[in-house]
Order: structure tokens, then sequence, then C-alpha cells
């Protein structure tokens, strides 16, 4: 079984609402692979519970695992299962058992039974408001469609708003978290991991580093047996109906194509076929649309991969695939991959340093509203810039500016000069902070600026802090 880090806080909140004994109405919901259901079973495992995984099927199969689920409870040790004549029918049941008892009652992946039984979100409201509501039943509603989650459950629309008494929205672990799972390896190894799982707790664990990380990915990605390998075809035949078109929409936005017009082009697809789709991956976590901070979407909104797995498997799989196939890979890893892991691992660094500042950062010295990048084009010589860190204050009128250089040469008092440059060019703030992340660590001459308290910097080291420690989300 995987080992279970990191979701104490959530774990710790569950556990006090079911300690209250009152009626509970929990919302989980995050992208697949994230740990919801890891998170559910390590609540319920010394309770009773009834755990009911909804099936993408009929209505009529899913009314039959569902009994299947409320017999298994009630007589664990009986071999056939009689299922119920239909679904007021189960959900008396469980009314019947939570009465006087205190019980868990778990729908995952709740999008597929709403899909499958259009009523079920009524039928639950309908329990809730005149049943439930007085009774001992500790309820939990979990799914991995984002959208669905946010609005058919959570969104004033849905027959359910307004009835759960908590919810919890499972994101990937940060660079620090994801540390936990290999707190023998250095900074920089761990960082790397993180870069290429992006802190999703099932691709840790699948990646199965033990001796290196190089042979880790040779044995568990790079191989068309291991599971990584499959891992994104398998994830989108399993969520969407035409896989091959968002399979070019995200080997399009691997390779570079960041603004709809390019995504376009490269797929051949119309417009606003595009879009559509874009959605749908946007609503799976695997695609972001970004927008410089402080400003509102436009022209300028661009699409890239959040997800850092999808990032690396489509950077480095595809243009590998005759290697991997032929069992070269190992003849040509180094430099066909490996050599490229530095170029990779730029944005990576970019959300650790980020991450760093939101969660990490004891000594702030605005306090951050929010946190993200920021390009534009200088008015003067009409280049484009780019600014890694922009953080905007929650009030007042002086920003964080932050670079992140993720390379193994000392960074120098040129990076803070380019900083002040672009400040000026940003132009919003009445005074600015500047930050500056090296992997490589810093020149003396910057080095001296810091302790004049021009500069903060901040190294892998800093980042990490060896500490095994996870931050309360």
């Amino acid at each position: 079984m995987d080992p279970f880090y990191c979701r104490e806080e959530e774990l710790e909140k569950l556990n006090a609402r079911y300690e209250d004994n009152d009626f509970e109405c929990i919302i989980i919901y995050g992208r697949r692979r994230v740990g919801k259901t890891a998170l559910i079973n390590e609540f319920c495992k010394d309770k009773p519970t009834i755990f009911f995984s909804a099936l993408n099927t009929t209505g009529q199969e899913n009314l039959e695992s569902l009994s299947k689920a409320i017999m298994s409870y009630e007589r664990p040790d009986a071999v056939l299962s009689p299922t119920f004549r239909d679904y007021d029918s189960a959900l008396d049941e469980i009314t019947l058992l939570s009465e006087d008892k205190r019980i868990v009652f778990v729908i995952d992946e709740y999008p597929y039974l709403a899909k499958a039984k259009p009523a079920i979100s009524a039928m639950l409201q309908h329990l809730i408001d005149h049943k439930w509501s007085h009774s001992k039943l500790y309820l939990i509603l979990c799914g991995s469609s984002m959208s669905f989650m946010e609005n058919q459950v959570l969104g004033q629309e849905s027959p359910l708003y307004g009835r759960r008494t908590a919810q919890f929205k499972i994101i990937p672990l940060d660079y620090r978290e994801t540390a936990v799972f290999h707190p023998e390896r250095s900074p920089e190894e761990n960082a790397l991991i993180y870069g290429i799982t992006g802190g999703v707790p099932h691709y840790i664990n699948k990646l199965n580093v033990k001796t290196t990380i190089d042979e880790a990915l040779l044995r568990n990605l790079f191989d068309r047996s291991s599971y990584l390998y499959e891992e994104p075809s398998n994830l989108l035949k399993q969520e969407l109906r035409e896989p091959a078109l968002y399979n070019a929409i995200i080997a399009a936005i691997a390779q570079g194509a960041s603004h709809l017009n390019e995504i376009v082009t490269k797929t051949g697809e119309p417009s606003s076929t595009c879009t559509i789709y874009l959605k749908s991956l946007i609503d799976l976590g695997i695609i972001k649309k970004e927008t410089p901070i402080t400003e509102k979407p436009g022209k300028r909104t661009i699409y890239l991969l959040s997800d850092s797995f999808f990032r690396f498997w489509y950077r480095f799989v595809p243009s590998n695939i005759n290697a991997i196939d032929s069992g070269r890979i190992r003849n040509t890893y180094q430099k066909a991959v490996k050599a490229d892991f530095p170029d990779f691992m730029g944005i990576t660094f970019e959300k650790m340093c980020q991450d760093y500042l939101l969660y990490y950062e004891e000594n702030l010295p605005i306090d951050l509203k929010e946190i993200g990048q920021w390009w534009g084009t200088d008015s003067k010589t009409k280049k484009q810039v780019q600014i890694d860190i922009i953080g905007t204050p929650a009030s007042g009128n002086e920003y964080i500016i932050g670079s992140c250089k993720y390379r193994n040469e000392k960074t120098g008092m040129d990076e803070l000069e380019l900083l002040r440059e672009y400040a000026s060019i940003f132009g919003k703030g009445t005074r600015y902070h500047y930050y500056i992340f090296s992997k490589g660590g810093f020149t003396e001459g910057l080095l001296a600026a810091a302790v004049n308290q021009e500069v903060t910097l901040v190294n892998l080291d800093i980042m990490y802090n060896q500490s095994g420690e996870c931050h309360l989300n």
C-alpha cells in the first residue's frame, strides 16, 4: 500500500467533525491521482463505513454497485448481494442505519453517479433537509471533475447548494511536501522528483526512486511496459470521448504553442473546437490559462500545461519513442533526456519559488494578495519583458518582484540591476522588494547587497529546509 503523507491537516479536520457526532456533508474534490481516495481511506479505516465508488456506466449498474456496498456493510460475510428495487429504497436503508449509529457514507466519483442518475442531487437534497440533518450520518461526496464539483455540487444552481458542512479542495503537494517521500535525497534530487511528478502522490509512488532518479525513469517511465509510460493516454481515454484531439492539443502546448491561434495552427482544428477542448483539459487540471498578474483576461492570455508530469511526458517521450520502442533508450538517455533537465526545470523552479513565498517565507515585507508572473512590452525598447514573480499587496502600493534562476552558475549583481529595470517597466508600485532565487548560489557582490537589505537571496537549501514538515493547506 502506498504511504500516506502530508494530508494531516485535512485528516485532523475530518476526524474533529466525526467526533462532534452531528450530521455532516463533506465535499472532497481535486484532480485525478492527487490523493483524495487515499485521504478518505485513511479517515475511514477505523470507522463504520459504507464506501460506494460510482462507475462511469448506467444508472442500473450503479444501483447494483451501491446495493453491494450497503450489503457488504450489513452482512460482510454474505455470498449473494441482492439489489435494491430503486435508489429511494437504497438510500432509505442508509437512513435507517444512521438513525442511532455514527456511519460514514462515501460516494466516490460522484460525477459518474450524477451522470448516470441525474436526479440524485435532488434526492440527496431532500434526504438532507427532511431526514439526514437530524441523523448521525457522515456523508462524503468526492469527485475528480473540478468543474462539476464546483458548479454542480458547490454552485448556487445545484440542489445541494448550502447543504455542505465543509469542503476540501485537494491540491498536489508542493516541493517541500514532495521531499517527505524521499528525505534521504538531496534538495536538487527532490526538486527533480517534484518536477517530474508535479507533487502528485500517486506519481511519486509509481516513479519509485530506489537507487537513482535516472534508473527510476528508465525502469518506470521510459519503458513501454511501465505504468507511467501509459498514464497520459489511459487518463485521457478514461476521462474524454475523443482523446486523439485532446492529445494533439496537449502536444501543441508542450511544444511551445501558448496562444489560441498557435494551438489552432498546430492542430488544424477550428478555433471554436479548440476552445471547447481546452476548457475540458482545464477542468481536468492538465492545462491552465494565465494572464499577466494585475491584468484582466484578454488578448495576452496564454495556455500552459499545469500538470508537470504531462509536461515532462510530452517533452521527452514522443521525441524518443523509437528509442523506447526498440529498447535503446539507455544508450541515448544522457543526451536525449538528461541533458535537457535544467531547461525543463525552469518552469518548475518558478512554481517552487512562488510556493516558498506563499507558504514558507516568515519575513515577507508585505501582506500578499496574490502571486504570479507578469509579461509585457517595454515602451522604450519595444522588447518583450517577462518577470518571473510579482507579489501584489493586500493593501498599499508596495510589490515583491522576483527572479528565478535554475542554473549551476552563481547569480550576480547584474540580475538585481535587471530586476530594478523590470520594476520600472512594470511601473505599478511606489516601492519594490526584490527576491532572487538561485540554484547555483550567489556572487560575493550580490551577497553584500543582501547584507545591506537591498535584496533577499534564497537558494535550494533554504527552500528545502530539510525539516520534512508539511505546510498547512
